[in-house]
C-alpha cells in the first residue's frame, strides 16, 4: 500500500511516517520543511519540498489513501497570518481533493480540530454537536472539512477531531499545554497559566497515531473525536507539579474562553483502546528534557519560529 502524507514531517507526522515506515508502507511526504526534517533515510520514503496548493497531479500517482496533516499549527500561528492559514488549510485543502479524485484515490484521512466545537458548557461534545468557530484557525478547519466532504461521491473519507496532543516527537513542540507546562517546570521551576479554568481535552501523542493507523487498516469512515481526558488548564499544572519538585504555579487574568469537552466514543465503539495518558506523557518529557538528547531551539515554538522565517507577512 502507497500512503501519501501531506504535512508528515511535522509534530505528529514525523512520529506516524516512523511508525508506518516500521510497518513497511511505501510512504511520499509533501511537507514545507519549515522547522526541519527528522524522518529517516528509508528506501520506502519518498520526500517532496513544496507547499501543498503547488503539487502537482502526478505526483499523487498510484498512492492508495491520503493522510493530510499539512496546517498553520493552532490559532497563535493562524492570528499571526490569517492569509497564509486559510490559503492552507482551506484552500491547500480543495486542491488536494482535487488531485485525490483525479488520481482515483479512494481514502482520504483529515486530521481536523476538536476546537472546531469552540465554547461548549456540554458535558459530552460528540461529533453531531454544532460547530462554532470562534478564531480563524477553527474556522479554516472547518471550511476544510466541509469541503472535503463534498467530494463523497469521489472517496471515502475519515476526519479526526483531535484534542489537544502532548508527547515526545521527532519535531518536539512546546507550545501545546501539557508540553509548554512540562517545559516551563523543568527549565524554570514556574508554571505560567492565564486563566485556568478552562477545560481542555487532550490525547497522547502515539494514540493519536494508532487513531490515523486504525483509519488505514480498517473501514472507519466519517468524523470521529479524538480525546480522552477533559482536564482544566489549572489541573494539567497541578499534574506537572506533582512530577517536577519546587514548581510554582502563576496566574494571570485571560480572555481565552475556549472550553470545551470530547466525548470519542464513537471511536471506542470502533475498538479503539487508548494506551497512554497525560500523566504518562508528563513523565515521559521530564525524562527526556533530563537527557543528553534534548536540546532547546526555536524550531520547538511554531510562532517563533514563523515570525524567524518572516511568515508573518502577508
Amino acid at each position: 500500500m502507497k500512503i501519501f502524507i501531506t504535512g508528515g514531517a511535522g509534530y505528529t507526522g514525523s512520529n506516524l511516517v516512523n511508525r508506518l515506515l516500521e510497518k513497511n508502507y511505501k510512504i511520499t511526504v509533501c511537507d514545507t520543511f519549515w522547522f526541519g526534517d527528522k524522518l529517516p533515510k528509508n528506501k520506502n520514503l519518498k520526500k517532496i519540498k513544496c507547499d501543498i496548493n503547488n503539487l502537482k497531479s502526478h505526483q499523487l500517482k498510484n498512492h492508495d489513501v491520503i493522510i493530510h496533516l499539512a496546517s498553520i499549527a493552532n490559532d497563535p500561528g493562524s492570528e499571526l497570518n490569517p492569509k497564509l492559514s486559510w490559503e492552507t488549510i482551506a484552500l491547500g485543502t480543495l486542491h488536494l481533493c482535487n488531485l485525490a479524485k483525479k488520481n482515483n484515490i479512494k481514502k482520504f484521512i483529515y486530521a481536523s480540530s476538536g476546537s472546531v466545537y469552540g465554547v461548549k458548557k456540554e458535558k459530552k461534545v460528540v461529533e453531531t454537536s454544532e460547530l462554532e468557530p470562534i478564531s480563524e484557525y477553527n474556522k479554516a478547519k472547518m471550511t476544510a472539512e466541509r469541503v472535503i466532504m463534498s467530494f463523497k461521491e469521489s472517496f471515502n473519507y475519515t476526519i479526526i477531531r483531535p484534542a489537544t496532543v502532548c508527547g515526545i516527537s521527532k519535531r518536539m513542540r512546546l507550545d501545546v499545554s501539557v508540553n509548554m507546562f512540562s517545559f516551563q517546570a523543568f527549565k524554570n521551576n514556574k508554571i505560567t497559566i492565564f486563566g485556568g479554568n478552562q477545560i481542555r481535552p487532550n490525547i497522547h501523542i502515539d494514540d493519536l497515531i494508532s487513531i490515523y493507523i486504525l483509519s488505514i487498516e480498517k473501514p472507519i469512515f466519517g468524523i470521529y473525536n479524538a480525546g480522552f481526558e477533559n482536564i482544566s488548564i489549572k489541573d494539567i499544572a497541578k499534574k506537572v507539579r506533582k512530577n517536577v519538585k519546587n514548581t510554582k504555579i502563576v496566574f494571570f487574568k485571560s480572555n481565552d474562553k475556549r472550553s470545551y469537552r470530547l466525548s470519542s466514543n464513537k471511536l471506542l465503539r470502533k475498538g479503539f483502546k487508548p494506551k497512554k495518558n497525560v500523566d504518562i506523557a508528563i513523565k515521559e518529557m521530564i525524562g527526556f528534557f533530563n537527557s543528553k538528547k534534548f536540546r532547546e531551539n526555536d524550531k520547538m515554538f511554531t510562532v517563533k519560529h514563523m515570525v524567524k522565517l518572516k511568515l508573518n507577512k502577508n
